[in-house]
């Protein structure tokens, strides 16, 4: 094969790729209120079965960032984690409805502010829901997804003031050293030095479990304990016998329902717009400039999607942060996810005792760094700096998506953008232009029923004994709507002395049904009237 004749460069990349995906994999999970051997599952899936169906050379798929909100509330709405399963194979199915319906431009219609404004939500939830765990405080609490509940252990907020409460000073430590650490590795200084070989969140999780061995040994008492759930607990893997037992299956029976197609179709519509936009920045970054096929990568997760809900893990996307890593370590082909997913599987069958001594706060940290980087302050500036019809459907995104969910705050922001988008086109579609007592009336662009109010009082303002000219030379298309009040004028004007005359008027409607051929003038009047 042709692709293997770039494996001298796809084998470290897949080891890069690898040590970036093992503390997001576990990360996520954590974050998604999900065993934390289903983001390993969905990694190695993601690594060993997507990359070769995918339609990118370059994509990274796995875990992702924007599912884990619609994860953990979707696992208490339905009840049980096997229910859930049950919701990510509806997912996966759907998506590949998708691949087929060819529907791979669906993110194209997304406006940039809403998009822009569900990463920033992302990025602030995922802050939220990790300080507790950062703390170290209360690490088996029930992590409801509800900011606001008038029963305060059921809300973000109640869930920060218990860990702060009860907080570990440990762990507290860990987090703020690691945050601190992460944010070094993204300066300059490391990015044009030897250490930006070395993936930051992979030097946090070792210096988490460094610092930890340190409390035990130099001050007793103080280290993490696996009992306090502080620690990660990975299920130990001693063969084929014990890891199929530790394989979970979806519960079918929740196949019929309402609730498991709700949240399955709400899976395969975030994760199929996550991974468009992810496989549409890969493209821009990829060296060679290859275009990947939209379709086929729906299929591909789709794919994903249905093994991963019968095999017992979280959903998958194409993501972002591992697939720029693998670029930068120097990928060519989709080999270098293949060896990464293969080399996460090796890892979680072979060392998980060396996986389980990482501490919660590590990931945490980690998380945390991922979140700032979403709703960082300079995209909340850029956007601002952009006007209000970008800025107003980005906050309201933002705020939408932390009091309801993620669907339907991106569903409130589309209507948001496209409350801007009309207002826009109603103010500029229609230009009036007076010479004493002659008026040019001009369609600037296509003219829609949302336009009818202001035609009509352009029209109505009209003085009587005047020439109007309406010129739809720069319309591609013009509404019935507008047709019918065109000529409902035109024969009104005899009877206000108001000569009319219309250019480049005709055939601009738009038939899905093609009707039978009959003359414009039989629509909308004679092209002059006057009186």
């Amino acid at each position: 094969m042709r692709n293997l004749d770039h494996l001298k460069q796809d084998i470290p990349a897949g080891i890069v790729v690898f040590l970036v995906a093992l503390p997001l994999c576990l990360g996520i999970a954590m974050a998604s209120e999900a065993p934390l051997f289903a983001g390993v599952i969905t990694g190695v899936i993601g690594g060993l079965i997507v990359s070769l169906l995918s339609g990118s050379q370059l994509s990274v798929s796995g875990p992702g960032n924007g599912i884990t909100v619609i994860v953990a509330a979707a696992i208490h709405q339905l009840g049980s984690y096997e229910a859930f399963l049950c919701a990510v194979v509806i997912g996966g199915l759907f998506q590949l409805i998708l691949g087929l319906a060819r529907a791979g431009s669906l993110a194209g219609y997304f406006p940039n502010a809403v998009i822009q404004g569900m990463l920033a939500a992302i990025g602030l939830t995922i802050i939220l829901k990790q300080i507790p765990h950062a703390l170290g405080g209360m690490p088996h609490f029930e992590n409801e997804l509800a900011f606001l509940d008038f029963v305060p252990q059921h809300n973000t907020i109640g869930h920060i003031l218990n860990a702060v409460m009860s907080l570990s000073p440990s762990a507290l430590t860990i987090s703020l050293v690691s945050i601190s650490l992460l944010r070094f590795w993204d300066s300059r200084k490391v990015k044009s030095s030897v250490l930006s070989l070395v993936p930051g969140p992979l030097v946090v999780v070792f210096l988490g479990v460094l610092l930890n061995q340190l409390f035990h040994t130099q001050f007793p008492g103080m280290g993490l304990l696996a009992e306090d759930g502080h620690l990660v607990q990975l299920p130990r893997i001693t063969g084929i016998s014990s890891l199929l037992g530790e394989l979970r299956s979806p519960n079918f029976a929740f196949f019929l329902s309402k609730e498991a197609w709700i949240v399955g179709i709400t899976i395969a519509m975030i994760c199929s717009i996550e991974t468009l936009l992810s496989v549409e920045s890969t493209d821009k970054m990829d060296p060679l400039k290859r275009v990947s096929n939209n379709n086929r990568e729906l299929l591909a997760q789709g794919t994903g999607n249905i093994l991963a809900g019968l095999l017992g893990g979280i959903p998958m996307t194409s993501v972002i942060v591992r697939s720029s890593a693998n670029i930068y370590a120097g990928a060519k082909t989709r080999w270098s996810c293949f060896v990464h997913g293969l080399i996460l599987l090796v890892a979680a069958l072979a060392i998980s005792d060396l996986l389980n001594m990482i501490p919660i706060a590590s990931l945490a940290a980690v998380l945390i760094h991922v979140g700032s980087k979403l709703a960082s302050p300079s995209i909340f500036r850029k956007v601002y700096r952009e006007g209000l019809s970008q800025f107003a459907p980005f906050m309201f995104t933002i705020v939408a998506v932390i009091f309801t969910d993620l669907l339907k705050g991106v569903i409130l922001g589309l209507v948001v953008g496209l409350g801007f988008v009309i207002k826009t086109s109603y103010y500029s579609a229609i230009t009036v232009v007076r010479d004493k007592r002659d008026f040019l009336i001009r369609f600037s662009k296509d003219v829609t029923f949302v336009h009818k109010v202001k035609l009509k009082n352009v029209l109505r303002l009209l003085p009587n004994d005047t020439k109007v000219i309406i010129d739809a030379t720069h319309a591609m298309f013009i509404d019935h709507d507008i047709y019918e009040m065109v000529k409902d004028f035109v024969e009104a004007a005899p009877r206000r002395n108001i000569s009319v005359e219309l250019r480049n008027m005709e055939h601009k409607r738009f038939h899905f049904i093609k009707p039978k051929a009959r003359k414009v003038s039989d629509a909308i009047g004679s092209k002059t009237h006057t009186r």
